[in-house]
């Protein structure tokens, strides 16, 4: 999403936390950033421009990312101290029937696939459109068409058309059952077997208007649906999601509408997910519009990799790289 319309009144975050979401508690002090304080420019010069949004680590050498208009995927490899777009460079995103320009501002591998989370069609701006789409993460093609694609606009609150889904993460089903996770949809504890053709995992995404996420059980043969949660951030807005399955952690990104800070969210005793902690962004990073967060799978020397994409390519970087402890 650009600057316009991403102004947001303080109150926003008061109102959420108004809403007595059950189960929800906040850690409202934001502390020191959890790994070194340096930043450091991650990709060329002028390499992407303005829109880079979603991040995804598919391997320690193979990183996803979105542009949001027009929708691309760039798939991203190592150079050096940097990442490039493979030769391939930006893929051009389409809805399943090939047609539009899909507002692709979150982007997660899965073992379904690669999923982006969209806001709307840019070949019509002023309508919502909230849909997530998978499409072929192997495919050496120019163009990626959809091969499925879930429409959640019926089922999330009306927001602008650049204020809808922004991040997306996936959990595993191993994750969720082992820690108790709690099904809102039924009540009980979640069970995968209620939910037949989901896949082996839930999606989380990130409503950036409410600053809310929900979770769904996506049908991997159709365009079916169930929403299973329903998580308070305690932000003004959600820029993105990225689930670190070292540490359980379900990490909430703003960007600087809320000075950068980040939220760690965890399963509680009451097997909903709630912000265990709130971080401030390095000290060594300028208060950019960082919509796109992702976290490496591989840790080295007690530190992980992390990466920020700048939607407005300041001073020419889209791209920027810090560490956080393992």
């Amino acid at each position: 999403m650009s600057w316009l319309g991403k102004a947001r009144v303080g109150v926003t975050a008061l109102l959420v936390a108004g809403l007595g979401i059950s189960g929800t508690s906040y850690s409202w002090a934001a502390t020191t950033w959890p790994g070194g304080s340096a930043v450091t420019i991650a990709d060329a010069s002028n390499v992407f421009g303005t829109n880079l949004s979603g991040l995804s680590f598919q391997s320690a050498t193979v990183l996803w990312a979105v542009d949001n208009g027009p929708g691309k995927a760039y798939r991203l490899v190592p150079n050096g101290a940097t990442w490039q777009p493979d030769p391939v460079g930006g893929r051009t995103l389409h809805y399943s029937n090939g047609s539009g320009d899909p507002d692709a501002e979150g982007v997660v591998v899965t073992p379904d696939g690669l999923v982006a989370a969209t806001e709307r069609n840019n070949d019509d701006n002023d309508n919502s459109l909230l849909k997530v789409l998978r499409f072929d993460p192997d495919s050496s093609s120019s163009t990626l068409n959809a091969n499925a694609e879930w429409n959640l606009t019926a089922d999330l609150p009306d927001v602008d058309p650049n204020g809808g889904l922004e991040g997306i993460s996936w959990i595993p089903d191993s994750f969720l059952t082992a820690h108790g996770f709690r099904d809102e949809h039924t009540g009980a504890a979640y069970s995968p077997a209620s939910y037949a053709g989901h896949g082996t995992g839930l999606y989380f995404v990130g409503l950036e208007d409410n600053a809310t996420i929900y979770a769904y059980a996506l049908n991997q043969s159709n365009s079916g649906y169930t929403r299973v949660a329903t998580i308070s951030t305690g932000f003004s807005a959600v820029m993105d999601l990225e689930f670190d399955a070292a540490t359980g952690h379900l990490w909430a990104v703003c960007d600087n509408n809320c000075s950068g800070q980040t939220k760690t969210l965890d399963i509680n005793a009451q097997g909903r997910f709630a912000v265990t902690a709130t971080y401030n962004r390095p000290s060594g990073m300028s208060n950019l519009n960082n919509e796109g967060f992702a976290i490496s799978p591989a840790c080295s020397s007690g530190r992980k990799t992390v990466l920020w994409s700048d939607d407005d390519n300041t001073s020419k970087h889209a791209l920027r790289a810090g560490t956080l402890n393992c």
